[in-house]
């Protein structure tokens, strides 16, 4: 059985629960997802189903790529993911899975790539205070300070926080919970947030009991 599935992030809310509290959650378009191709262990050396997700003009593909679709007898799409599974009973080439894999209740892991920044100083990236901004201390206001020491051991150590890409990182959020399914409009309402921008792919699996 499948135990995950590919959506989109469609924004965030808020909604009520029953004691009148305000839960900060995500709108999440889950699939529906059409299972393109099957992985068995005999031949690929593990199990797994190959998801799509989001539909796209087959003369924008190319020719393997069509291919692909035709022999699976699915539509073209955008997206194309694996999702490990323990057994590929009852799973078959063309079947959908859709919003109805999940219940209000159920505990997701999501995961998504993060909003890229760009090349950002240590100020943004990390937080960092900065100098100050007076008594002769000119141009340092957003500087990082010290990186490194005098004549031992004269070497920058690693891990040092300086300024770099900052974003655009796979990220993965654990024990979401669902709030709300709309399985007739394959929406998912999950309390917090997630990584990534609107539209952005994501990648909603079951939560592994146990985990924090």
């Amino acid at each position: 059985m499948v135990d995950g599935l590919l959506g989109k992030k469609i924004s965030m809310t808020q909604i009520f629960d029953e004691s009148g509290e305000v839960i900060p959650a995500t709108v999440i378009e889950a699939g529906p997802c059409p299972i393109v191709q099957i992985k068995t262990e005999d031949r690929e050396g593990y199990n797994a189903v190959q998801l799509g997700f989001g539909a796209k003009n087959e003369k924008k593909l190319n020719q393997p790529k069509q291919g692909h679709f035709k022999k699976a007898g699915v539509d073209s799409q955008r997206h194309l993911r694996e999702f490990q599974v323990a057994n590929l009973e009852g799973l078959v080439v063309g079947a959908t899975v859709d919003a109805g894999l999940f219940a209000e209740g159920d505990l997701v892991d999501i995961t998504g790539t993060s909003k890229g920044r760009g090349f950002a100083g240590v100020v943004k990236r990390w937080g960092f205070k900065g100098g100050r901004a007076s008594h002769g201390d000119e141009q340092v206001l957003r500087h990082g300070g010290s990186i490194g020491q005098s004549a031992w051991p004269a070497k920058v150590f690693k891990g040092v926080k300086m300024p770099g890409r900052y974003g655009n990182k796979r990220r993965t959020v654990q024990n979401l919970q669902v709030v709300k399914v709309y399985a007739d409009r394959n929406l998912l309402v999950v309390k917090g947030a997630i990584p990534g921008p609107r539209n952005g792919l994501l990648m909603i699996r079951k939560a592994v009991k146990g985990t924090k």
